[in-house]
C-alpha cells in the first residue's frame, strides 16, 4: 500500500505530493487513545504516561521525533554516499525537549545523535560536516527548524 496516493504535476520538474494517514480516537483528552493506519501498519497512540496520559503505543511527541529521525537517517546515508564516506549503516538516537508543561507545553529542542557503523574514525571531521549537511537537507527537519531548535548532538563513527 502506498503512503502517497497522488502526485500533482506542476511547472517543470516540481511536483506536489499528497500523503494520507487515517486515525481513530476514543475517549476525552488524556484518558483517550487511538490508532492510526500508516501504510500497511496499524499504530496505537495516546498521550504519554509522563504527561498524565494512558501511555498506550506511541505518543504524538514520539511520532514527531520519529518523522524527523526517519527523514534525517535517510538523508544522512545519501550524504555519506555522495561524499564517498564509508558507512555500512547508521543508528540515530533522537532527543526531544518539551518545555512549559503543562500550561504552555511546546517542543523547544530536537537533537539527533548519529552513529555511523562501518565508518572511518580517522575521518571524523568529514563526518561532522556530513551530519550537519544532512541536517540542513532533511526536508522534515527544515519544516520544524523555524519553530524549534533542531540540531546535531554527539557524532560517533565506529
Amino acid at each position: 500500500m502506498s503512503h502517497c496516493n497522488y502526485v500533482l504535476e506542476r511547472q517543470g520538474h516540481q511536483m506536489d505530493l499528497v500523503f494520507h494517514v487515517n486515525a481513530e480516537w476514543a475517549g476525552v483528552g488524556k484518558e483517550g487513545e487511538g490508532s492510526m493506519q500508516i501504510g500497511d501498519q496499524r499504530l496505537p497512540y495516546s498521550a504519554p504516561a509522563n504527561m498524565g496520559g494512558k501511555g498506550v503505543g506511541a505518543s504524538p511527541e514520539e511520532l514527531l521525533l520519529s518523522a524527523v529521525t526517519a527523514c534525517y537517517s535517510g538523508t544522512l546515508m545519501r550524504v555519506l554516499d555522495q561524499l564517498h564516506l564509508p558507512g555500512d549503516s547508521i543508528v540515530i538516537h533522537t532527543d526531544g525537549i518539551v518545555e512549559g508543561f503543562p500550561a504552555t507545553a511546546k517542543f523547544s529542542h530536537i537533537t539527533v545523535h548519529p552513529t555511523i557503523k562501518g565508518g572511518d574514525p580517522m575521518r571524523q571531521g568529514e563526518y561532522e560536516n556530513a551530519v550537519q549537511t544532512a541536517r540542513d537537507r532533511c526536508f522534515i527537519g527544515r519544516t520544524v527548524r523555524d519553530y524549534l531548535n533542531y540540531s546535531v548532538g554527539h557524532v560517533t563513527v565506529d
